[in-house]
């Protein structure tokens, strides 16, 4: 009886038995060095498949040729030698996504390297994606408050909008993309940081940074620093678009920083020269600009039918003393919704922000202000604009009546209140109400030198005195709105203020 009972139990899993073989094309290295490798034997290899070299190094298609495959290598390739074995895998480069990210540190492939342990994900999305098309969008109107008076002010930055973050090297680019990080915290946002070619020691400031201000928790850090192949150089903004997309696809609102695409567009050109792609001007491929308005088209605000969720950029480019006019700083500011231009001399000179009025824009305008601040901030850069004419006349030392010196010092005053200290971004009642005193004369005898202990002084006052003022204005309920019953309040406080500011 047992031996029958076996019999069929063994007869049963003959029965059941189902072959794992499967046919797997196998190729191998013509040649390999300088990162790259070409493969014979996969003819139906996919473009930007992933393909594994027999020492366990992971590769991409890049090029797609006749009788051969470009192959970029995505780690170490001194141990592949002509004649290894290639296999493709027929998995496009994708990348794990979700909430499981949030406060890590990744690789290019999602490999976590804060050593925190594996990431709890249950979706892969692909690295290059299709961006949304027109109808899948929505209006940009709701502002990402950066908590920089000068931006939020003068080039506010909507939900969904690129704006550009541009300037020589050590002008205070990533401390603009850092304090907009900062200031999402209790904002309903998560965030991107995507290192290209920076030195490891500085995206470890980064971290500590994020993490001391308490916004590592819905941040994301992707690196591929200067020390990792290009190829990951390469893939690592698309990487971090793509993690970006399940937020914005989920009904979510993200911010995404690209540190910097002039590396990024170096990484590129590396890797297209060593595959023999011809190159053109400035060395670079004649798609350098596809690389980037594939990218930066991905950032978009979708529609109610498409969950409503949005996926706002700030993509840093270095220029070479001040040259905004080279070959990768026009491509990207052609594709960008405008620019923040950062300038050395401004620097220099102790204007922390070095934001440069005259050069930058925001192409959204108002749409993405809060009605409080479009209010009070569309004279306050009227006023700077008849500034800087007027310092550029004054400068030729003729004698001026009493309004131009006015005017003069009515600009010297709001450039000081626009300085700010990094990792101190303000609230929106904050840069309202300064603002509003500024503009409407409250300020007009303070001494310039004295303006930041005005400010300081002031916002002590209303918070104890009128709290409501700053209440209503980041309510809801009034629309963030300035009301005429809030303006009568400012007002009043701010003659009490003066009468005994000494």
């Amino acid at each position: 009886m047992a031996q029958l009972d076996f019999a069929k139990g063994f007869l049963e899993q003959i029965r059941d038995w189902k072959s794992d073989v499967a046919a797997v094309e196998v190729g191998h290295v013509l040649e390999v060095g300088d990162g790259i490798a070409r493969v014979s034997g996969l003819p139906n290899v996919k473009a930007s498949e992933l393909v594994q070299f027999s020492n366990g190094t992971v590769g991409l298609a890049f090029n797609l040729e006749e009788d051969n495959v470009g192959v970029i290598i995505m780690g170490e390739y001194a141990d592949i030698a002509e004649g290894d074995e290639v296999h493709g895998t027929g998995r496009i480069a994708s990348v794990p996504v979700g909430m499981g990210l949030l406060g890590r540190v990744v690789n290019t492939l999602g490999v976590p390297m804060d050593g925190k342990g594996p990431i709890p994900f249950t979706e892969y999305y692909n690295v290059e994606r299709i961006a949304p098309g027109v109808i899948e969008r929505a209006n940009v109107d709701t502002p990402v408050q950066t908590g920089i008076m000068s931006i939020d002010a003068m080039f506010p930055i909507g939900r969904g909008q690129r704006e550009l973050i541009i300037g020589d090297r050590q002008t205070g680019k990533t401390a603009i993309a850092l304090d907009a990080i900062i200031n999402q915290k209790g904002q309903d946002m998560y965030c991107i940081y995507v290192a290209i070619g920076q030195k490891e020691a500085q995206i470890a400031a980064v971290r500590s940074t994020l993490e001391k201000y308490g916004a590592l928790e819905y941040t994301i850090i992707v690196v591929a620093s200067a020390g990792d192949p290009a190829a990951l150089q390469y893939l690592a903004p698309y990487a971090g678009a793509a993690m970006g997309e399940w937020f914005m696809e989920n009904g979510k609102d993200a911010l995404i920083v690209y540190d910097d695409l002039s590396r990024h567009a170096w990484a590129y050109r590396q890797v297209s020269l060593l595959m023999r792609r011809p190159p053109g001007r400035e060395a670079y491929p004649g798609d350098v600009f596809y690389l980037h308005s594939r990218l930066l088209e991905r950032a978009a605000r979708l529609s109610k039918e498409r969950g409503g969720g949005s996926l706002t950029a700030l993509p840093v480019i270095e220029t070479l003393l001040g040259d905004v006019s080279a070959y990768v700083p026009t491509n990207v500011i052609s594709i960008t919704d405008g620019q923040i231009f950062l300038e050395t001399d401004l620097f220099n000179a102790g204007q922390r922000p070095a934001i440069n009025v005259g050069i930058s824009v925001s192409r959204v305008g108002g749409d993405a202000q809060r009605k409080a601040m479009k209010k009070v901030g569309g004279r306050m850069k009227l006023e700077l604009s008849q500034f800087r004419a007027l310092a550029a006349f004054a400068q030729f030392g003729s004698d001026l009546d009493k309004s131009t010196q006015q005017q003069l010092e009515q600009g010297l005053r709001l450039t000081e209140l626009l300085k700010q200290q990094q990792y101190q971004p303000l609230s929106l009642a904050e840069e309202v109400i300064m603002i509003y005193a500024a503009t409407r004369g409250y300020m007009s005898k303070v001494s310039v030198n004295r303006i930041k202990e005005y400010q300081t002084q002031f916002m002590r006052f209303i918070n104890t005195q009128y709290p409501q003022v700053a209440q209503s204005i980041q309510s809801p309920d009034t629309k963030f709105d300035l009301t005429a019953d809030a303006e009568n309040m400012l007002q009043q406080a701010l003659d009490s203020f003066n009468a005994s500011w000494s």
